[in-house]
């Protein structure tokens, strides 16, 4: 008997060692959490070991993959050595916001080329008591202002006034700006008499005679009184001929337009003639004989301002009207450079931005958009309705009562937030919906897609396109999308105006929570604005 009893203790021992030898040969992985019990936000660490050889590669979870915890900080992974084999230990830092109990669910390693799941972990979440009969109680705080962050916008207007400055003062320096006169502009303004004076002088400060350039010499002094009788006597006399002028001044002497003398008259005619050949035959006349015909002309031309007959004050008045019209027409001739210059910048800086960002876009700026300014305006984000809807929207929504009867408000409670109509060029709303006697999984969102698309239709939409497909917010949560086209009333004319939707709807057990998105239609800001929203959407559970 003693025999049968040691030989099955041999086998049930010998049974144990193969057991527990196969278990720790397979068991190469396990996980543990420092604490199953927490308070709301408090930090558990849960640690997987991984036990391998060192050809294999293992490759821990990463992101959120221990919802419904939230992962806050994953540590390094530690390295330990046993024997021929590797420990390797990975920690990660949960917690939750929310009470309740909750399973952190199990999570997949890849040790080589196969695929290893931890055990799930019950972690419970308390909450926090507080002893109101020890805690204080005050009033509530009164609202006080929060300044708005800082930003850029005065960097840009100090940028902006300085490049106005910059081309203003530019503009000024080289348009308006009165010059001060060149020497040459001083002499043109002065009266024809007295620049034929101060040209003889001039001439005499001239080194023409000295190395006897008669030519140069005769033709500046021809030219002084060719151009003063041009200016004064007969308006052709720098083209004309020698005889030409003679003959021409000879006439107005005997039409007695000019009381000019016969004898002044042939002293002109004899110098003409005579740097006549000095020019053309290359004649060579005496240096005194010069200075005599430069004397002459001087005279002359003091002869030829007494002969003519003083100016009439219709002339004056004339005069006085040309130089105001010549002043006219430089004033006109600068506001249109100003005006050409000013719009050429603008094209230029129009042009450019366009190139950088998009002439619609540039165009939408300068014009205004009301979707852009939406899109670009302080986007406010808050949880709505209970359980909430967490959502980003250009603007704050705002509750709205939705009719019911009394049958109605004893079945469902409803709670609606929301931005615009279904008639302006942008809406959101964002309802929730809690069934009071209704049963669990007993919603069909394809059904409440349906009476939503039948509620525009009682709108007076018309033309409704509609397609359907699986939601996920960026938390987890899923649920049904609809959206399409469509054609609804227009507030501004008797035509249907095209237009975008989108409809979210999730169901959990008796609550339905719902996001209606409609746009215009060929709207680009309109497209970024609810694919903006979409991407912001969460949804928590209520606190049980």
């Amino acid at each position: 008997m003693r025999k049968k009893n040691s030989g099955l203790r041999l086998r049930v021992s010998s049974f144990l060692f193969f057991f527990l030898c196969s278990f720790f040969t397979f068991a190469q992985v396990t996980s543990a959490i420092d604490s199953t019990s927490i308070k709301i936000g408090e930090q558990i660490t849960y640690s997987i070991q991984v036990e391998t050889d060192s050809t294999k590669l293992v490759v821990f979870p990463e992101g959120q993959t221990f919802s419904p915890l939230e992962m806050i900080e994953s540590y390094k992974v530690d390295t330990l050595k046993n024997n021929d084999k590797f420990n390797l230990i990975k920690k990660y830092g949960l917690t939750q916001f929310d009470s309740g109990s909750y399973t952190i669910p199990r999570q997949k390693i890849i040790i080589g080329d196969k695929t290893v799941f931890t055990d799930s972990l019950k972690v419970e979440v308390h909450n926090i008591v507080v002893d109101t009969t020890k805690q204080g109680l005050y009033d509530i705080k009164p609202i006080i202002e929060v300044d708005k962050s800082g930003s850029n916008w005065w960097k840009y207007v100090l940028l902006t006034l300085l490049i106005i400055s910059i081309i203003g003062f530019l503009i000024y320096w080289f348009i308006w700006r009165k010059k001060p006169l060149s020497e040459e502009e001083q002499i043109a303004l002065l009266p024809p008499y007295d620049r034929a004076k101060l040209a003889l002088k001039k001439l005499d400060e001239s080194h023409y005679l000295e190395h006897e350039n008669f030519k140069d010499y005769y033709s500046e002094l021809t030219f002084i009184i060719r151009k003063y009788l041009d200016e004064k006597v007969y308006d052709r006399a720098l083209e004309s001929t020698t005889d030409e002028l003679i003959s021409r001044l000879n006439l107005l002497k005997d039409g007695n337009q000019v009381d000019i003398s016969k004898d002044d008259i042939k002293k002109l005619e004899s110098i003409l003639k005579r740097a006549d050949l000095v020019k053309f035959a290359k004649s060579a006349p005496d240096v005194e004989l010069a200075k005599l015909d430069r004397n002459t002309i001087d005279i002359e031309i003091d002869n030829v301002k007494e002969a003519l007959p003083e100016p009439t004050e219709e002339e004056k008045l004339l005069d006085i009207k040309y130089k105001e019209e010549q002043e006219r027409k430089k004033k006109r001739k600068k506001v249109m450079v100003t005006i050409a210059i000013g719009v050429f910048l603008l094209m230029a800086t129009f042009v450019g931005f366009g190139l950088k960002y998009g002439f619609s876009y540039v165009k939408d700026t300068i014009i205004g958009h009301e979707s852009k300014e939406l899109l670009e305006g302080n986007w406010v984000t808050s949880a709505y309705g209970f359980p909430p809807i967490n959502i980003s929207t250009p603007k704050v929504l705002k509750r709205v009562e939705v009719p019911m009867t009394e049958e109605e408000k004893s079945n469902v409670s409803v709670s609606a937030f929301s931005y615009g109509t279904l008639l302006d060029f942008f809406s959101v709303t964002v309802s929730t919906t809690v069934l009071n006697n209704a049963g669990e999984n007993n919603i069909d969102l394809e059904k409440v897609s349906e009476n939503s698309l039948k509620g525009f239709e009682a709108k007076g939409a018309k033309d409704i396109v509609v397609l359907r497909d699986k939601f996920t917010t960026p938390n987890g949560a899923e649920g049904l999308k609809t959206s399409g086209t469509l054609k609804i009333p227009s507030l501004t004319s008797e035509k249907l105006q095209s237009g975008n939707y989108t409809m979210l709807q999730f169901a959990s057990n008796s609550v339905l929570q719902q996001i209606i998105i409609t746009s215009a239609e060929n709207d680009t800001y309109g497209d970024q604005m609810v694919e903006r929203i979409l991407n912001s959407v969460e949804l928590k559970e209520a606190e049980e």
